[in-house]
């Protein structure tokens, strides 16, 4: 599923995290995530620290910085929200550039900020070393039930291939001439869109009947990714450095 099927995320290069078990990357991801959530909001050296430690996986996965942080954008809306709440949030009131924000406000919304951020950079940092079949082939190491794996590999895969098909519908329409911008001109959108859906639905149906031809039972062939005790130890170093920090940052409260 997916076979030379690369993500827009994904670095082709030939890091010490490329070769690391898709499931021990994941895993790894899953419970750094985990630690930066449960460290409090007020000790803010220890998001310093976790924010180190994403940079250096980074850099032994041979991910540029600036990669990672062109990837960031995709939280803006969560962020813009964030930004909200120290005009709208209640309690005690303090003064800030010329500003009278909330208190509770301003650490709600860094609490967002920098949680999300984080969050989103070791995500990426994962996307970038690991291809789209072998994400799917560390879920079901993690033993995440194969039926979900495959539709989740479909999706991907033929997410592609409907982009592809309404481009041509796109072209097609523009080059008789008619390229509706109005809301007026919505319903040429409309059947364009009924039109996909039945072009879309009748591919699936072909490719269904193409993969039961070949043998398909209801799950995908089971995929071999085997993770040594030292991937394990090593992608696990990250989390629990970052779990350390949480629970130094809750003992110095």
């Amino acid at each position: 599923m997916g076979a030379g099927h690369h993500h827009q995320l994904y670095r082709a290069t030939d890091g010490p995290l490329h070769r690391i078990a898709p499931q021990c990357k994941l895993a790894a991801t899953v419970l750094f995530v985990l630690a930066v959530v449960s460290t409090p909001r007020e000790q803010v050296w220890a998001f310093a620290i976790e924010a180190a430690l994403v940079v250096l996986a980074a850099v032994v996965g041979r991910v540029p910085i600036l990669f990672v942080a062109r990837r960031l954008v995709i939280e803006l809306p969560f962020i813009a929200f964030a930004f909200l709440l120290p005009f709208f949030g209640e309690g005690r009131r303090v003064d800030v550039v010329g500003m009278h924000l909330s208190h509770a406000g301003l650490w709600a919304a860094f609490n967002i900020v920098v949680k999300g951020t984080l969050g989103v950079a070791a995500t990426v940092v994962m996307a970038a070393t690991t291809p789209i079949p072998q994400i799917l082939t560390g879920l079901e190491k993690l033993r995440m039930p194969r039926l979900l794996v495959a539709l989740m590999g479909f999706m991907i895969r033929y997410g592609d291939v409907v982009t592809d098909e309404m481009r041509r519908m796109r072209v097609a329409r523009e080059s008789r001439g008619y390229n509706p911008r109005w809301i007026w001109q919505a319903r040429a959108l409309a059947q364009s869109a009924g039109s996909l859906f039945v072009r879309s639905y009748e591919r699936g149906e072909r490719v269904y009947l193409a993969m039961e031809s070949r043998g398909y039972a209801g799950s995908m062939p089971a995929r071999e990714a085997e993770a040594s005790r030292s991937a394990w130890l090593l992608s696990l170093t990250l989390p629990l450095l970052a779990a350390l920090v949480s629970i130094a940052a809750w003992v110095s409260r």
